[in-house]
């Protein structure tokens, strides 16, 4: 049987992986990936990561505002494709580009579907305090994440897992598990089956005001979203009236009103509805990240105010 026609849709680092092992074993005749966009203090347009890996492999890319422009779908026609990959692409993919290719479009997912459809598994995960999650392949329907399932692989959440540790572990995972699902459903061996909607959850994209801290929440809900929102949207508190990023923490036994600062084994420390939160590390506004103990340090007036 000849290879498959294969064009990839994918945008942040997650789908680096997947469109690699494609490219090393089908023939990619194209590449749909998101527009540039501003991005850091100078706000430059930054093109993602998959349009740069994409000019590295000399594979022919565009970047359309919505995928139903008229010259994007006659692009798609003209590379004439048997199967799309998606990964991680960040626009919906309405019925005539499911419809297009003859094998359709499958989706390197990072949860064990049906738990944790939508744009933010992975964090999802973490917040809630899933011992596992994983990676799925499907085929893809006009739902959101809703369509047949073909291949699954469970992946333990590590301790210290934030959103970006666990995303590269599922990316690679997701990339191999691809490859080897590809032969038996191309062929006809391996067929979709449905997911169970009893069982379905949903994790939606988030926004930067989802990473401020409530300190009414306990302190274990409260590393979970520090790690769980890392790198983005970034936890935050305020001190001194400025926005005060915690990139790193851990829950320690402690007692306090909840929002008041302590000092604790040498780390600054926030008390909560239940125990208290231990900054590892943190972030001035204007500064780079420090140590817990080297803020401690520089914060004279760490224990007269308040989160």
């Amino acid at each position: 049987m000849n290879k498959p026609r294969i064009v990839f849709m994918g945008s942040p680092a997650f789908a680096l992986p997947t469109l690699q092992a494609l490219s090393q074993h089908y023939p990619v005749v194209g590449v749909v990936t998101q527009p540039d966009r501003p991005s850091g203090r100078g706000r430059a347009l930054t093109p993602p990561p998959v349009k740069i890996l994409a000019h590295s492999l000399g594979l022919p890319v565009i970047q359309p505002q919505r995928l139903k422009e008229p010259q994007t779908m006659q692009q798609l026609r003209d590379w004439q494709p048997d199967l799309i990959v998606v990964a991680a692409f960040g626009q919906i993919l309405r019925p005539a580009v499911l419809d297009l290719p003859p094998h359709g479009c499958l989706n390197v997912h990072a949860s064990l579907l049906p738990r944790w459809r939508g744009a933010a598994p992975v964090a999802a995960a973490i917040l809630h305090g899933d011992e596992s999650t994983g990676v799925t392949i499907m085929r893809m329907d006009p739902g959101i994440d809703t369509g047949p399932l073909l291949r699954q692989q469970e992946v333990p959440i590590l301790s210290q897992d934030t959103t970006e540790t666990l995303g590269e572990r599922l990316a690679t995972i997701g990339a191999q598990l691809l490859l080897d699902t590809l032969p038996g459903y191309l062929d006809g061996s391996l067929q979709p089956t449905p997911q169970d909607e009893a069982l379905a959850t949903y994790a939606p994209m988030l926004q930067k005001q989802d990473g401020e801290l409530d300190f009414q929440q306990t302190a274990l809900e409260l590393a979970r979203k520090v790690r769980a929102f890392n790198p983005w949207p970034g936890a935050f508190t305020f001190w001194r009236g400025e926005p005060f990023k915690i990139h790193m923490a851990h829950e320690v036994d402690a007692s306090g009103a909840p929002g008041e600062h302590l000092v604790i084994d040498g780390l600054p420390a926030i008390a909560c509805a239940e125990g208290a939160l231990a900054l590892d590390l943190v972030q001035l506004p204007g500064k780079r990240p420090v140590s817990g103990e080297v803020f401690l340090r520089g914060a004279r007036f760490w224990m007269q105010t308040n989160a």
